[in-house]
């Protein structure tokens, strides 16, 4: 059997998370940071995900910080970050695509929309 994709969750509500990990550990094999500090541990010990979903709103470094530091860490590779954030405005959402973010999705969102823009960036940025 295929070894599963993995995807780093980037978020500070536990809740969420919780959901999130629901609609996707099927699939995939998902990686929880709490914070954009977190998350950019998992990329200073060498250890790369197939994609992220970051959050724009948490403490101490935003998603927008925690993105330009990912983005600088994985020189190496082509990482693929999405927004999964409540921040739904077309500002942000342009703002984010501008920056070359692989999606922006709003929060809530349905699982089955979830899977399919997960299943899509996967495929774009790795067929």
């Amino acid at each position: 059997m295929a070894e599963k994709k993995k995807i780093l969750l980037v978020d500070d509500d536990k809740v969420f998370i919780s959901m999130v990990k629901k609609f996707l550990e099927n699939d995939y094999e998902i990686i929880t940071a709490s914070s954009g500090n977190e998350a950019l541990s998992y990329y200073l010990k060498g250890q790369f995900p197939n994609l992220v979903l970051l959050d724009i709103l948490m403490p101490v470094m935003d998603g927008w910080e925690t993105y330009n530091r990912l983005k600088a860490l994985s020189f190496l590779k082509d990482i693929p970050v999405a927004f999964l954030t409540s921040v739904d405005s077309d500002a942000h959402k342009d703002h984010a695509l501008g920056i070359g973010a692989a999606d922006f999705i709003a929060k809530p969102c349905e699982k089955n929309e979830l899977l399919g823009r997960v299943k899509r960036i996967l495929e774009i940025y790795e067929g």
